[in-house]
């Protein structure tokens, strides 16, 4: 049993805001939704979205990760109640709703990779490389050295693994087997947007690349 368990869910702030929040309840627990504090262990963070809020599960956890990571403070334990099955639970092997909550409650933290992007943004279900305006991407991608496109696609998938190397990606709509994994998936194009988690960026940029952290992240799972 972790010695301090603080249930958060999503509230209204940007994410420094987020950050801010985090730092309170682990400096103070007493201040917010602390639910056990007991001797023991480290500290657990459980991240507890529901269908009712507007910014979907897994992005929710991105940003509770990422605010750790800005924190440096991730030597602190997530455990993910998911209120349905996401890409993040499948990615991870992750139970939802109430057998969650017994998870997050009794299990074990595991060192996995964490992968981000140049925009400190955390990476937990599906990102997507895509052409802005619906339009296919030009350009290419690579996993490390191995080349996932080099020309038009209509979009490039990117996971998190929960082993070495950390990250892999492909062509969407490949032949089972089209991943690519590497510590890295870069693309570079002429009109490239990013999305994360389902929620599109429409901003074009000149590339985005998904990166393993150079420290793990500890996350409870079976």
């Amino acid at each position: 049993m972790p010695s301090l368990l603080i249930t958060v869910s999503p509230g209204d702030e940007v994410p420094s805001a987020l950050t801010r929040r985090l730092a309170g309840l682990l400096d103070d627990p007493s201040a917010g939704s602390a639910a056990t504090a007991s001797a023991g262990a480290a500290p657990r963070i459980v991240v507890a979205p529901t269908d009712s809020d507007a910014m979907a599960p897994d992005a929710f956890l991105a940003r509770v990760v990422a605010a750790l990571m800005k924190l440096e403070r991730l030597d602190v334990e997530v455990a993910y109640v998911a209120p349905h099955v996401t890409a993040a639970t499948g990615n991870y092997g992750l139970p939802h709703g109430d057998a969650a909550m017994r998870l997050a409650e009794t299990g074990t933290a595991q060192q996995l990779p964490l992968i981000r992007d140049d925009a400190a943004t955390v990476l937990v279900g599906r990102a997507r490389h895509l052409g802005a305006a619906g339009e296919k991407l030009h350009g290419e991608c690579i996993a490390d050295s191995a080349t996932i496109f080099d020309g038009t696609v209509r979009a490039v998938e990117i996971e998190p693994l929960t082993v070495e190397p950390g990250v892999r990606g492909r062509r969407a709509r490949a032949l089972p087997g089209g991943w690519k994994s590497g510590r890295a998936v870069q693309t570079g194009g002429t009109n490239l947007v990013v999305e994360r988690e389902g929620e599109l960026t429409d901003r074009v940029v000149k590339r985005s690349t998904f990166y393993r952290h150079h420290i793990d992240w500890r996350l409870v799972r079976p």
